[in-house]
């Protein structure tokens, strides 16, 4: 009896602390959105230029290290507004460009926005109602984004726009797989923690976003 007692209290300590991941995690999440849009639209008024892929890159593995180092202590939440805030300066000038080049520039972000947010709140909702395990795509999610990230810079050397197309749909397709996946690892105990939860789910959304604002201003932009 008391064998039972402990494993059913044991079962219930997890469900909360499974709850309190969640929560946490969207919360945090939320917020880092709303500071990113707020570096995003710094950027646009003060219309500053692109940092470019080398800088964008190190800035973001850098921070991405940083809050990795701190994600157990208070120092980590300013870590996880620093990285964001900074993707966000870095998300502002493409904005900003396609605003310019594309007379429906506005339409097109505005979709890309919206066809972000049905995807997250989709899979995530997927994910979080039947809660599934998809640990078993961890190692193909892997694999591919290591492809896609080769192909894109390939594609940006040699400017082969075909290629760059085909990686941004790629992204798309691992970014809707990377959500279920991050959602069932917070769900079944692969992922304890939210700071880290956040991050990853953030980097999803961001990579969407991009991806779906580039094959939208390939296939409907209007000059």
């Amino acid at each position: 009896m008391n064998e039972t007692s402990t494993v059913v209290v044991r079962r219930s300590e997890s469900v909360l602390a499974t709850n309190k991941l969640i929560r946490n995690t969207y919360m945090l999440l939320s917020m880092t959105l709303l500071f990113s849009a707020f570096t995003a639209g710094l950027s646009m008024v003060f219309n500053l230029p692109h940092p470019g892929v080398f800088l964008t890159l190190v800035g973001y593995f850098g921070l991405l290290f940083l809050t990795s180092a701190l994600r157990n202590s208070a120092w980590g939440l300013a870590a996880v507004f620093a990285l964001t805030g900074f993707m966000g300066l870095t998300l502002g000038p493409i904005i900003s460009a396609y605003l310019t080049m594309f007379s429906n520039g506005t339409q097109l972000v505005m979709t890309a926005l919206g066809g972000t947010g049905a995807i997250f709140l989709g899979l995530s909702g997927y994910a979080l109602t039947t809660r599934k395990d998809f640990s078993f795509m961890g190692g193909f999610l892997m694999v591919g984004i290591l492809v896609a990230f080769l192909a894109g810079l390939g594609a940006m050397i040699f400017s082969i726009p075909a290629l760059s197309l085909a990686v941004s749909a790629m992204f798309v397709l691992l970014m809707s797989g990377l959500i279920l996946y991050e959602t069932s690892q917070m769900i079944h105990g692969g992922e304890t923690n939210y700071i880290m939860a956040t991050i990853a789910l953030y980097v999803t959304i961001y990579n969407l976003f991009t991806s779906l604002l580039h094959l939208l201003g390939a296939f409907a932009g209007e000059d």
